[in-house]
């Protein structure tokens, strides 16, 4: 049995997708012995508290602008309760069951750091929803991002308390039934703990963790299929040189001119037209690195961003129980999305033009004008319509992703009567990359489709190692245009190959 111990401070992002993806709980979290004894610490100094005549926010008072109402020490359990319920309040499809055991385990992993005041039971209590495989229902909307996801976290901690919806075995069913055939017992929140389990950026940075490592592959994919396309046309290396990207020395597009160099070595076909009379291509071909080189720095950076966020404390009030005066309760902002949001934004501009050059890849493949290829990849034009529609299909998304690309970072609304009144939406920020990652992924696929047919009309020549290598992994799942057929199923099938790793090299 494979197994994951969380202390709020180490976990990554790889981490986070084993555990997402892993729906059968083959791999079993559980809090770490050093994290369980600053757990118990915070909690004991919150314990010390209740009873006392300071008002602590969320413990022993309402929430937002009614946090000047005191609550009676005989009903700050109830508090707690009403918190969850009053909050569920999420809109529209629910997150996927992968989404779903991300935000689990970034919750655990956010009160396992040991400053929000939470019991070693309740941080065991979540965990076991993920080790049974008990996820909850969580609608995707809702949520504006600052004082944390809170809606969404409601429903997520409704299940913990045995109540709302939630997925066992595959079946949606009530919560109470789900945790009775995982043979677990409805949670009793304690004062504190109701406000710990909502007040943060758990849903916005499990969508946003694992957008951002399906587009960390597709930035690499991105380079195959232009490298395919490259080879198709017939284009040049010479804009890969080395030269050229020393001096101009951002960090991406070295990297990527690198990649393409290496992807174009050992090539027939570049060859077989060394001294024609071409002297440029079309800039689709010649900036790759420029262009997937900056999405490639974007990237970087919110992989930076989010590795941060995955080990931070986004809790309030912040309970810190040691220091000069025996330890204090602080509130502050640490629940509002901002740098997720923004992280989000930016991945959705480079991604979305990755999905933007490589449209027009697929456009230069496709029209006689600016190529030798046959119009529209096809042999017996006319009577066959060929890769026309896959070109349009193309098009159609990468226009929704510039649609989508307005950053929602920028927005704000006051909410809470005003009380919350600058607000991230980075959870609409991190749904929207989802959609754009997906969108381009399948555009990345559509080039893969069209460069792979514009290989056959290049024979017997073959393309570069890494190239045939690439044409042969789809090669070996789809055959060759001779003829219209429905097309969406060679564009999945490429899409499946894409998602088991054979086109990463």
């Amino acid at each position: 049995m494979k197994q994951l111990l969380i202390d709020g401070k180490s976990l990554s992002l790889e981490d986070i997708a084993r555990v997402a993806y892993d729906l059968d709980a083959k791999t079993k979290v559980k809090l770490s012995p050093a994290a369980r004894g600053k757990v118990q610490q915070s909690r004991k100094f919150i314990e010390s508290k209740l009873g006392g005549r300071d008002a602590i926010y969320g413990v022993n008072t309402g929430f937002g602008l009614m946090s000047r109402v005191r609550i009676d020490d005989s009903q700050l359990d109830r508090l707690q309760v009403n918190l969850l319920r009053s909050h569920a309040t999420g809109i529209g499809r629910p997150l996927s069951e992968s989404e779903t055991r991300a935000a689990i385990l970034l919750r655990a992993n956010t009160l396992a750091a040991g400053h929000s005041g939470v019991s070693v039971a309740l941080i065991e209590a979540l965990l076991a929803l993920l080790n049974a495989s008990v996820h909850p229902w969580i609608p995707e909307q809702g949520s504006v991002g600052a004082c944390g996801d809170l809606a969404p976290l409601a429903h997520l901690a409704l299940t913990l308390i045995g109540e709302g919806r939630a997925y066992h075995d595959g079946k949606l069913m009530p919560s109470a039934r789900a945790l009775e055939h995982a043979g677990l017992k409805p949670y009793k929140v304690l004062p504190k703990e109701g406000l710990s389990l909502i007040n943060g950026t758990q849903i916005m940075t499990a969508i946003g963790t694992l957008v951002f490592l399906r587009a960390e592959a597709l930035a690499q994919m991105a380079d195959v299929a232009g490298a395919m396309t490259i080879e198709a046309l017939a284009g040049s290396v010479a804009p890969f040189d080395e030269d050229i990207h020393r001096i101009r020395p951002h960090r991406g597009q070295g990297e990527v001119a690198a990649h393409m160099r290496k992807l174009l070595a050992r090539y027939e076909i570049m060859k077989s037209h060394e001294f024609c009379d071409k002297v440029q291509d079309p800039y689709s071909l010649r900036c790759i690195p420029q262009v997937h080189g900056i999405a490639r720095d974007v990237l970087r950076h919110v992989r930076e961003v989010l590795e941060v966020e995955v080990n931070s404390v986004t809790d309030n009030p912040l309970v810190f129980a040691k220091g000069a005066k025996g330890g204090k309760i602080v509130n502050g902002g640490n629940f509002h999305g901002e740098y997720v949001a923004i992280a989000m934004d930016e991945l959705c501009i480079a991604v979305s033009e990755l999905a933007n050059i490589s449209e027009r890849r697929l456009e230069k493949l496709i029209n006689p004008a600016l190529s030798d290829l046959p119009a529209f990849l096809v042999k017996e034009g006319g009577l066959n319509s060929g890769f026309m529609i896959v070109q349009v299909a193309a098009a159609s998304l990468v226009s929704e992703n510039k649609v989508l690309s307005h950053p929602a970072s920028v927005d704000s609304i006051p909410t809470s009567a005003d009380k919350e009144d600058h607000v991230s939406m980075g959870t609409i920020a991190a749904r929207k990359a989802r959609s754009i990652v997906e969108n381009t992924w399948n555009v990345i696929a559509m080039e893969f489709f069209g460069a792979s047919q514009g290989l056959e009309f290049r024979r017997p020549l073959r393309a570069s190692k890494l190239v045939d290598q690439a044409y042969r992994a789809i090669r070996e799942r789809v055959p060759p245009v001779e003829h219209d057929r429905a097309f969406y199923e060679d564009i999945n099938t490429i899409s499946d190959v894409m998602n088991r790793g054979e086109l990463l090299f």
